[in-house]
């Protein structure tokens, strides 16, 4: 399940104040989030959860939910 902290980085990061954002949620179905927005996205992800991600694990995910999961191993470490 994706966390609110997450859902407030995404929504900060793409100026909007309020969005539906789940699991299953794509980049395309959320309005801001291109290519450059995402890379901005990413940073600050790994900025508020204090993890860092490589390159093949952030083109490979497919959903926020996969995301979460990705913050969730890191964190884990």
């Amino acid at each position: 399940m994706v966390s609110d902290e997450l859902k407030r980085v995404i929504l900060r990061e793409l100026d909007l104040d309020d969005w539906p954002i789940e699991d299953l949620t794509t980049a395309g179905t959320v309005p801001g989030w291109d290519s450059l927005s995402h890379a901005r996205i990413i940073a600050a992800v790994e900025d508020a959860f204090g993890v860092r991600f490589r390159m093949g694990d952030i083109v490979r995910l497919a959903n926020v939910g996969e995301l979460q999961a990705l913050i969730d191993r890191q964190a884990a470490r």
